[in-house]
């Protein structure tokens, strides 16, 4: 049937000489199915009929295309910096699931520990809520990053004991510490903590801060709820 067809549809063509076809195409101005005369010269870009596209980047004038190439290679393609921009409010229960993971007792009762301040903390995350059809929440705010840092400090001290016996920071039969026997930052430790390797930038930042701290303890648990707190906000 398809070659019935097709015999048929060259048949036609082969039968239209040449000039009834150039009779049945219509030039310029003569389009039947448009009002008014067409100027093809209408269509030619130009100053006033074409989008302006600025000579720069993100509000950033680049002068030549290795500008460009530079930034690429510091701040990553165009994909990943759009990601990690437009990075989300880390959901409630994936904090809850984080700081677990860490060794933080999340069902703990007294008012005084992370487990508590968290399960506590739901309106002021974000959560959602199902009864009244509202999603949580995409954004952070002040009061949900607020809410965040105050639980993160409190939860640093259980984290620093606890998290060398968790099974996602052990390497074979050993568990990595956020701190060696000379209170320095460990490379392995902050590694389980970002979930991801830890860089040398990773270990200077904490070393500065516990160094600046005004006692070392206090700058364990400053250094763990601030690198936490990068982890969960993208910065």
């Amino acid at each position: 049937m398809r070659r019935i067809l097709f015999v048929a549809l060259v048949s036609s063509l082969l039968g239209c000489s040449s000039e009834d076809l150039l009779r049945r195409t219509p030039g310029p101005g003569t389009d039947p199915g448009v009002e008014g005369v067409f100027d093809p010269a209408a269509t030619v870009g130009g100053t006033e009929n074409t989008f302006h596209h600025p000579a720069g980047i993100d509000g950033v004038r680049v002068a030549a295309a290795r500008e460009v190439l530079e930034r690429m290679e510091e701040e990553g393609p165009p994909a990943y910096r759009a990601r990690v921009h437009g990075c989300r409010k880390m959901r409630y229960g994936t904090i809850g699931r984080v700081l677990d993971g860490l060794g933080v007792n999340v069902g703990a009762d007294t008012p005084s520990e992370a487990g508590r301040m968290y399960r506590s903390a739901d309106q002021a995350l974000g959560v959602a809520n199902y009864a009244a059809r509202i999603p949580e929440t995409a954004e952070l705010t002040t009061a949900s990053a607020s809410r965040l840092f105050d639980i993160l400090v409190v939860a640093a001290p259980e984290i620093i004991a606890n998290v060398e016996s968790e099974e996602r920071c052990r390497i074979g039969e050993r568990g990595v510490r956020l701190f060696d026997a000379s209170g320095h930052c460990t490379e392995e430790g902050l590694t389980c903590l970002l979930g991801e390797p830890a860089s040398e930038a990773h270990v200077g930042l904490c070393a500065q801060i516990v160094e600046r701290a005004s006692s070392p303890e206090q700058g364990q648990v400053l250094a763990v709820a601030s690198i936490l707190a990068a982890m969960a906000t993208c910065e």
